[in-house]
Parts: structure tokens; C-alpha cells; sequence
């Protein structure tokens, strides 16, 4: 699955680069993003970033960390002001968001 993107801010490409950094301990060594765990990036004249993603499971135990991480480094990107991310469950996730890389890291091919 791919993310979509809506960019004014061009920052785009910057903000996934920083995504890959970020692992779900449970999963790793693949990154959230090879997850399928990001669905959309947002950013606004005003300098904000919004991020809409998912988790693997609604009780997943450490989602709050998860979604910190993704804030506090999506914030400090050069260029914005802030950044708030939002947890969705539609669609849910599924191990086909994966990509092929993640799902062969993990053993799930």
C-alpha cells in the first residue's frame, strides 16, 4: 500500500525519509512505512504536517509510543512547525499492506 501524499509544503519525500526510521519494536527490522502503516501525510501552508496511520492491532501495546515518535521527528523537520497524527482503523490493517521486502524480512514469504 502506498501513501498518499498532500504536499504544499514539498516536504514530502523528507517527512517518508524520517517514517523509515521508525519501527514498530514488535516488527522490527522492518520500518512503519514497509509496514503499510502510513496511509496519508499531510502538510499545510501554515507549516503543519498531519500524518494519518494505522496500527497492526486496535490493543496494540505500544501505539502511544509509536505515535509520539512519529510526531515529535515528523515535527522537527526543517521547514515545519508542528505535526499531529492521527490513528485510524479504516481500512484495518492487513499483512498485504506490507511490502514485499518487509513480508520477506519478517518471514511472512
Amino acid at each position: 500500500m502506498s501513501i498518499i501524499f498532500l504536499d504544499k509544503l514539498n516536504l514530502g519525500s523528507k517527512i517518508q525519509e524520517v517514517l523509515e526510521s521508525i519501527y514498530d519494536p514488535e516488527l522490527k527490522p522492518a520500518n512503519i512505512v514497509d509496514l503499510g502503516l502510513i496511509y496519508e501525510v499531510i502538510t499545510k501552508e501554515d507549516g503543519m504536517a498531519k500524518i494519518v496511520m494505522t496500527l497492526t492491532a486496535p490493543g496494540c501495546p505500544v501505539a502511544g509510543e509509536i505515535m509520539d515518535e512519529v510526531q515529535r521527528k515528523v515535527a522537527a523537520i526543517e521547514g515545519l512547525k508542528g505535526a499531529v497524527v492521527e490513528l485510524t482503523f479504516d481500512p484495518p490493517w492487513t499483512k498485504d499492506m506490507m511490502t514485499e521486502e518487509a513480508k520477506l524480512e519478517l518471514g511472512f514469504l
